[in-house]
């Protein structure tokens, strides 16, 4: 019999997790001796368990620190080096492709169709072409016109597998108490409450065939709910893909975020009214030029706050969605955007005062505007987060991200909310994207 082929899944929590769930786990021709971990902090030094990873690996599976590869393919003999993570623009794919070569091994990216696992049930797909482009805000349309016609849609959401791997398998969120049970991240609960406060379950967790045979249970239509500019784990009837018209041209710069452009049945422009006509125009062109077939709309982000009282005249600390202004590349997202727009008389930089995993963050990041990073994957990141907030010099506290940061950290000042939701200005609207959804998806739905 062959020797089984090495492989090295380098990944970030996620992804790299779901490619060995459907294509290494019980395959006879690969041994997978590790994954290395980047992006999120604090995930490497722990072990893929043996219960997710299957017969053949009785002692699971060791992740380690990516920037050990050179020497991780050397001395473990890889073989095979794998690429298993999203938002990255094609000077880092380049920059990760090259050090494996150096190292001795091959470079594979798996395709959709080798990750995309089939349903029974009809799957509409919102992913992006970078983090923070504004997808949440379609999700959101999307779910409630599926509810207005008495469709029970069921969102699943895109890994953030940070935690007890074997514990957060399957996880089921359907009030804000099990955000709580399960002990889930700030990062998490930006993505997950947004459901929970319009009354729908969601489902993530790491092994996506066992998620997808319990959401089929549970409703009749599966939202996949992509993460960063990543691709479906299920395949989709229909996908439609939200592209940032604050970074005209990262459509074709990023990995997999112009795999998404060229997967679409349609792509929204979001954020249009943050960015020139020219920009938009030069989008559209883009989009045409890969994906003649996908059809096109042009979208605003309209910003609002809970108490806009508290805003004018005030000094104001803004906090961002954290994967948004740190890997995403934005200088600023929402909160910022509410704060010009709702009158604040300064908005104080935090940096002076970032203490802990906020300083590293600032020095990585160079890009990031006076803002503060949701960051809060660990207690102790909690917690810095909580000083930062603390020593920053302002009236007031705008939270840009999602999710109520009050439930997990003790915040000193005032809070302002911001939501931000979709208007569609040009081409098919949320009622027409349904519309052909469901016309893609009928022989499902006829079956049921």
């Amino acid at each position: 019999m062959a020797s089984r082929r090495r492989v090295l899944i380098m990944g970030a929590g996620g992804r790299d997790f779901h490619n060995f769930n459907v294509v290494f786990r019980d395959n006879p021709e690969y041994e997978v001796v590790a994954f290395t971990a980047a992006q999120i902090p604090g995930i490497e030094g722990r072990r893929y368990p043996a219960r997710l990873a299957g017969k053949l690996y009785p002692d699971g599976i060791p992740i380690l620190p990516e920037e050990d590869l050179d020497r991780i393919v050397r001395e473990m003999h890889v073989d095979e080096v794998v690429l298993a993570y999203s938002d990255l623009l094609y000077d880092d794919v380049g920059h990760k492709l090259s050090a494996a070569l150096a190292a001795g091994a091959s470079f594979r990216i798996l395709s959709p169709r080798e990750t995309m696992i089939p349903s029974v049930k009809p799957v509409l797909a919102i992913v992006a072409s970078r983090t923070g482009a504004g997808k949440s805000t379609v999700s959101r349309a999307v779910v409630r016109e599926l509810v207005r016609r008495g469709l029970k849609p069921v969102p699943v959401r895109h890994p953030m597998a940070y935690g007890d791997l074997e514990k957060m398998a399957v996880q089921r969120f359907e009030k804000p108490e099990d955000l709580d049970k399960y002990g889930v991240t700030v990062e998490e609960r930006e993505e997950y409450e947004q459901y929970i406060r319009m009354g729908l379950v969601v489902y993530a967790g790491v092994d996506y065939g066992a998620i997808l045979r319990e959401a089929e249970k549970e409703g009749d239509i599966v939202l996949w709910d992509g993460g960063n500019n990543d691709w479906p784990f299920f395949l989709p009837d229909y996908t439609v893909t939200v592209v940032d018209a604050m970074r005209p041209g990262h459509e074709l710069l990023s990995f997999p975020g112009e795999v998404n452009v060229r997967i679409a049945d349609l792509v929204i422009i979001n954020k249009a009214d943050q960015a020139s006509p020219g920009d938009v125009d030069l989008i559209k062109r883009n989009v045409r030029r890969v994906n003649p077939r996908a059809e096109i709309s042009v979208a605003h982000s309209e910003v609002t706050v809970d108490k806009p009282e508290l805003l004018k005249g005030r000094k104001v600390l803004v906090v961002e969605d954290s994967p948004t202004v740190t890997h995403g590349g934005l200088p600023y997202a929402a909160g910022y955007a509410a704060a010009v727009k709702y009158g604040a008389a300064e908005i104080v930089d935090p940096r002076p005062y970032a203490v802990g995993i906020f300083k590293e963050i600032y020095e990585e990041y160079s890009h990031m505007g006076p803002v503060l990073p949701s960051t809060g994957y660990t207690p102790r990141q909690r917690r810095d987060l909580e000083e930062t907030i603390r020593n920053t010099p302002a009236d007031v506290v705008v939270l840009g991200t999602p999710s109520d940061l009050t439930r997990v950290i003790n915040i000193d000042k005032p809070v302002v909310r911001v939501s931000y939701e979709l208007k569609i200005v040009e081409g098919p609207d949320i009622p027409e994207i349904i519309d052909k959804f469901l016309d893609r998806a009928k022989h499902k739905i006829s079956n049921k």
